[in-house]
């Protein structure tokens, strides 16, 4: 890209890769080294925080490390901005590389951060139970904030409890594969279902339900002929028209919920949006524990968004920043093995605008 603009841009000497990488890590460590925190807010007569909110998360192994990321975004994030935070609305606050992470390392590795920049107002994570443990540690030794539980992870655990155990979802996910092999490599390979992770398939398993409803409506009841499109289709499908009942079921208790993540994750979680997400529950029968545990997760989650003085404004409950932040990550990773040690080095530069020293 350089060659390509060197005449407009005035460049006689093009950088070399490993320049261009040097200049990002100076960067990245620039941002590191100069954060001083957000100043402090007090929500309680005796509790003083540095006025953000906390999303952690650990990395998947990259080589022989893991990455632990302390990303900050602030609690006022949607008094001020339209729409769900970015990695320009976030700076990362510090991060480090271990062979593995346990709830021990974690406490200390945040309790180190704490006593440069101020606690958080609250913590944003999934369900881990080593960043649980974390956290738990923390108020144990007298580091007590707010904990927050990510949206997505949530859903994904509430879909996965009610239907892991359903008598027809094995059944179902091998018709999907055994139809995803049938339509590769030919005419109505377009028609292939969409890959999920089978690693928290439940975060993705709407997409092949989705897909699944979509493609059944083009196999209507009735005769056709034999080497006709709609008899190949059905050929492809195999045993799939068997679990209408199952994708009408999960659909029935999915759609209300990933509407209502779409809401949250776009403008907070306050009195507003409860009950916009309450209103879309209903047709989740009021027995199923769907939308019991849902609406539980909303009610806990309410009240640390009024300790916070979030009630009215939104509170974020969404921590895939710190997805997108690993991802971009890896994607920038060096050679043919990733490097976790290269790759955290770099993760500061992609959070926050850029700005000049």
């Amino acid at each position: 890209m350089f060659g390509i603009l060197q005449a407009y841009l005035g460049i006689t000497k093009i950088p070399c890769p490993q320049t261009i990488i040097n200049w990002v890590t100076r960067y990245s460590l620039s941002k590191i080294w100069n954060y001083k925190g957000l100043s402090s807010v007090s929500f309680d007569m005796d509790k003083i925080v540095n006025g953000a909110i906390w999303m952690i998360d650990t990395s998947i192994a990259l080589g022989a490390g893991k990455i632990l990321a302390i990303l900050e975004l602030r609690t006022d994030h949607f008094k001020n901005h339209e729409g769900a935070p970015t990695l320009e609305n976030i700076n990362c606050v510090a991060i480090s590389v271990a062979k593995s992470w346990t709830g021990e390392s974690i406490a200390n590795f945040l309790q180190k951060v704490i006593l440069i920049t101020g606690k958080p107002a609250a913590y944003l994570k999934d369900g881990g139970m080593d960043l649980m443990k974390g956290v738990r540690l923390l108020n144990e030794r007298g580091f007590s904030s707010f904990s927050i539980d990510d949206i997505s992870h949530v859903v994904a655990n509430l879909l996965k409890k009610e239907y892991t155990k359903h008598p027809s979802y094995d059944c179902f996910i091998s018709a999907c594969g055994q139809a995803s092999k049938k339509f590769k490599q030919t005419v109505l390979a377009f028609f292939a279902p969409p890959k999920v992770s089978t690693k928290a398939r439940f975060m993705n398993i709407h997409r092949m339900v989705k897909w699944a409803e979509m493609v059944l409506k083009h196999s209507p009841r009735g005769r056709v002929s034999k080497d006709s499109v709609v008899s190949k289709l059905r050929n492809y499908l195999g045993k799939l028209p068997e679990y209408k009942q199952f994708i009408k079921r999960f659909l029935r208790d999915a759609s209300p919920l990933l509407k209502s993540q779409e809401i949250l994750k776009a403008q907070g979680l306050n009195m507003k949006t409860y009950k916009e997400c309450k209103e879309l529950l209903k047709n989740i029968p009021q027995s199923s524990q769907v939308r019991i545990g849902f609406i539980t997760w909303m009610e806990k989650q309410l009240i640390v968004a009024e300790s916070l003085g979030m009630g009215n404004t939104g509170m974020p409950i969404c921590s895939d920043n710190i997805e997108s932040l690993f991802g971009l990550g890896k994607t920038h990773g060096t050679g043919e093995v990733k490097d976790a040690n290269r790759i955290a080095l770099r993760l500061p530069a992609f959070c926050g605008s850029v700005y000049r020293r």
